[in-house]
């Protein structure tokens, strides 16, 4: 069941390796120290013998979670002496990695928002209602429903880099359509646009956990997965920032008013360009070696034995995943609806003040990516996903009241503030859901996870924004808001129902500190034995441990 390309080319690489693959740590005593192999009585720790060259107290003391990672991480020069297998690299080019995704994903991003946030500019010079400014937004949600599947096939079947090609290109394409759309009879245009960016975004928002995966080591990998969500959110903010600065509101003159645009355009045109470039030259399958015990492990499963099916029903039959999906969907659904809404939503108590709706929506992005990179250091440093997931949901449930009972108190100051500790929560969450769904689905494939949560928080988003949308217009922004804050309460329960195994985790500490098998099974076969997925058997020798508790 273990899908990804680094699964794929190793076994293209290697069509000779055995169908039983072994993963042990080798004992220091010489051969000619050890029993032979085709003894009787088994004594080999891999099936549950006594390992004679151990001391007994290490056999009686289980892994201690906190210590969480393995410490051969060096840079990169993890060694094989005494028979420690498989080997693990850390290389420079995955920082290149890194910076490229995050910086097209950034403009992705700003593609997004760039209409929204300035609805009653755009609405004035197409001619238009906003509710139809406010599907410039939804398309990108509505997009990524249908063509995640075929993007999350995509990405496990063909790699990273072809599927980071596609959206940086893609990414480009709509940018340079965008400069041919700047006039009032030409809406139809930035629609076409628009929607070519919003498929670009199919094949952005799934990559992260997957770059953070097979790039970066296990004492890094939280943190590089914040970082790469920190793009888009960084995208984000500058699309709250750029445009209310760059086309101002001028009805009386729409020739300025397209004028403004125009810059707008070719310079996110420029730019999405020079990344596409970059991405072409930087971007990766996979480094030669893999950087964590985790990722060494997986290659035991050919390509033909893939099932792309079959990995989406197990995840759908994995009941914590399940519960994180619907949460996850909440969650974020609702940080996409304020997004996309935030113009009508300031705008109805604060009357012509485009500019500082621009900044409120940026103050509320930028706290959420210094919450995202405080999060992933603290998985990172402690391995509590499910406490810091569900602290964070209930944090960001208080953020969202505090957020809509305070800003008709006609305090802007207090508005910024207000956005600044709801954005640092919801905002900050992103990149805990992907981690945490990728430590309770280990070894399916990171991309087809992340996929999963990413489709569910678009339809949240798109069911969220019509209703709330509604809400704002017929009655107020109160209406809205507190039709978002009781849903959040619902994630919040369905958080702390979802039961914490941290699989890729216990892979890490068994590789390290007992023998870990990994061998081909059958589908049909024995599911108790241990964790089973698409044709690989993860196998360790220690008892699953659970979350580590604060």
């Amino acid at each position: 069941m273990v899908a990804g390309e680094l699964v794929q080319e190793h076994l293209r690489a290697d069509t000779g390796a055995p169908e039983d693959i072994t993963v042990v740590r080798k004992s220091p005593q010489p051969e000619s120290a050890r029993r032979p192999a085709d003894t009787d009585s088994c004594s080999d720790p891999a099936c549950g013998g006594p390992d004679r060259h151990r001391d007994p107290e290490e056999l009686e003391v289980p892994p201690d979670e906190r210590a969480a990672m393995l410490p051969v991480a060096g840079g990169g020069e993890a060694e094989e002496a005494g028979g420690r297998a498989p080997e693990t690299r850390l290389y420079w080019r995955r920082f290149a990695v890194l910076a490229v995704f995050s910086l097209y994903s950034l403009v992705n991003a700003f593609q997004w928002i760039h209409y929204s946030i300035i609805t009653n500019v755009f609405a004035k010079y197409y001619g238009v209602t906003n509710d139809k400014v406010d599907w410039l937004s939804m398309v990108y949600m509505v997009a990524y429903i249908p063509l995640i599947f075929p993007a999350t096939w995509l990405l496990d079947r063909r790699g990273l880099r072809l599927t980071a090609l596609l959206g940086a290109g893609l990414n480009c394409a709509g940018a340079w359509l965008k400069c041919a759309s700047v006039s009032p009879d030409r809406f139809g245009v930035t629609v076409t646009a628009q929607v070519i960016c919003s498929v670009a975004q199919v094949f952005i928002l799934g990559l992260p956990s997957r770059i953070a995966s097979v790039w970066f080591g296990p004492r890094e990998v939280s943190t590089a997965c914040a970082t790469a969500v920190l793009g888009n959110q960084l995208g984000t903010a500058i699309g709250f920032l750029l445009p209310p600065v760059l086309v101002p509101n001028t009805p009386e003159d729409l020739e300025r008013t397209g004028r403004n645009i125009s810059k707008m355009f070719y310079g996110t045109a420029a730019v999405s360009t020079g990344l596409f470039v970059l991405t072409v030259i930087v971007i990766k399958d996979k480094p030669p070696l893999p950087p964590s015990q985790a990722q060494a492990v997986l290659p035991g499963v050919s390509l033909d034995n893939y099932s792309y099916k079959q990995s989406i029903i197990n995840l759908i039959k994995n009941k914590a995943f399940v519960l994180l999906l619907i949460s996850y969907g909440i969650l974020t659904g609702s940080f996409y609806s304020v997004s996309t809404l935030l113009n009508q939503i300031i705008l109805h108590y604060f009357q012509g003040q485009e500019l500082n709706t621009g900044r409120i929506g940026l103050t509320l992005v930028l706290a959420g990516m210094v919450g995202s990179i405080l999060c992933g250091l603290w998985l990172d440093h402690t391995k509590t996903y499910k406490v810091t997931t569900l602290v964070v949901y209930l944090l960001s449930f208080v953020g969202m009241l505090v957020f809509t009972f305070t800003l008709d108190l006609n305090n802007i100051y207090l508005v910024f503030f207000t956005a600044g500790v709801l954005g640092f929560f919801m905002t900050g969450y992103l990149p805990l859901g992907f981690e945490f769904g990728v430590e309770i689905t280990y070894p399916e494939s990171e991309g087809t996870s992340s996929g999963l949560l990413n489709a569910f928080a678009q339809f949240f988003g798109i069911i969220f924004t019509l209703i709330q949308g509604w809400l704002t217009t017929a009655f107020d922004p109160l209406a809205g808001n507190v039709f978002l804050s009781a849903w959040i309460l619902l994630g919040v329960i369905l958080t702390a129902l979802i039961k914490s195994e941290l699989k890729r985790h216990n892979v890490n500490m068994a590789t390290e500190s007992k023998a870990l098998q990994a061998r081909p099974t059958d589908h049909h076969g024995d599911r108790l034995a241990g964790h089973q997925a698409n044709g690989v058997q993860l196998e360790p020798s220690l008892s699953v441990s659970r979350e580590t508790s604060l």
